[in-house]
């Protein structure tokens, strides 16, 4: 069994070193440590996106990934395929960078931001996924004014991530009220798949 030593590493390295390191092997198991919650959250959520198995196990603080990689003509399961390639989706991801909407008066900004949000709600085109970093987190999480207008895009099969240094940075990862914590490589992997971007 191989083993990445991932510890200290801020995201997105974790899951950059794990999918290069899985990507060399034919099969195998691969034992992946981490020192944080937020980097196994990210690397386990990476190898389930992948099709792969995997299991994990903390002590002192660190955790150990193990994650098993087979042949295709041996594995249980296909692999988990990529929805939006598959139907040809063409619909826009929306990066979300602030809390408020424009550059002014943050009053007027914060409003503006949630007639935004809420509009989106009323949309016929609907976004496949939104993409919440830097100030941007504080909106999908306690004290958000537009967390309603948020559940009903999650409803209508939007995406809602919220980036995890992001929220750490905020003190807002335990506070977190809709959709999941994503890490800058599945940030990066959603806009280049993406047929356009918004960017807020």
């Amino acid at each position: 069994m191989k083993r990445l030593d991932c510890k200290g590493l801020a995201c997105p390295k974790p899951v950059i070193l794990t999918k290069k390191e899985l990507e060399a092997m034919d099969s195998g198991e691969l034992e992946v440590v981490v020192d944080n919650e937020t980097a196994k959250e990210n690397v386990t959520k990476f190898a389930k996106s992948q099709g792969y198995s995997f299991e994990y196990t903390e002590k002192d603080g660190l955790y150990y990934i193990i994650i098993k990689k087979v042949q295709p003509k041996d594995a249980e399961e296909c692999p988990v395929m990529d929805f939006d390639v598959i139907s040809g989706d063409k619909r826009p991801v929306i990066l979300i960078g602030s809390n408020v909407l424009g550059k002014g008066d943050d009053r007027l900004g914060s409003a503006l931001m949630k007639s935004y949000i809420y509009a989106l709600t009323e949309s016929d085109v609907m976004p496949s996924t939104m993409i919440f970093i830097n100030s941007g987190v504080k909106l999908t999480t306690e004290g958000s004014e537009v967390i309603d207008s948020l559940k009903t895009l999650e409803s209508q099969g939007v995406e809602i991530l919220s980036c995890g240094t992001c929220l750490d940075f905020y003190g807002l990862k335990e506070k977190l009220l809709i959709g999941s914590i994503t890490n800058m490589y599945t940030i990066v992997e959603k806009m280049n798949n993406a047929p356009n971007t918004i960017k807020l």
